[in-house]
């Protein structure tokens, strides 16, 4: 699963997934979509660890890609990614296409990852777990047993060809 930081802020809402009862907000939808992204893996590692299925997620990091053209000017000013008249800002810590590659192709391919499930993993390493929001690292809220069940039982309502576990 294709995570991101943004996991970190923003836990999943269950009580209002869609948000028909609070104001929407982009960045607080991706976040929680991201989060969603680490439960969903935890969840298959619930059902299917036994049966030597995995499943992990990860963050690849900033990385420079044409995806940036589908966020405002002002967006991208306040990241600091574009200067006023819109020119890309390269950062220090944002990744090539390929480094950022990396640790999707680590989760899928190394032998030594075998048997590994329901983590989360950044620049090639499982991250650590932390609480406060903080950077590196997986917040504890996105790898909670019982949230990614509550997920899992909303999912498979929502999408009745899911409720097969």
């Amino acid at each position: 699963m294709v995570s991101s930081g943004a996991h970190r802020n923003h836990p999943v809402d269950l009580d209002d997934p869609q948000f028909e009862h609070t104001p929407y907000d982009a960045w607080a939808a991706y976040g929680r979509s991201k989060s969603a992204d680490v439960l969903l893996a935890v969840g298959i590692a619930q059902r299917w660890a036994g049966d030597g299925i995995t499943a992990n997620a990860l963050m690849p990091g900033w990385i420079t890609t044409n995806l940036q053209r589908h966020i405002d000017l002002a967006t991208l000013q306040a990241m600091g990614a574009a200067d006023q008249d819109g020119n890309r800002i390269e950062q220090p810590y944002y990744k090539t296409p390929t480094q950022g590659a990396a640790t999707s192709v680590l989760l899928a391919a190394s032998p030594l990852l075998q048997g590994i499930t329901g983590r989360y993993f950044e620049d090639n390493q499982e991250a650590p777990v932390i609480t406060d929001g903080t950077s590196p690292g997986v917040s504890a809220h996105a790898l909670h047993p019982e949230t990614a069940e509550q997920l899992w039982s909303y999912a498979a309502s929502a999408l009745p060809r899911l409720d097969r576990a």
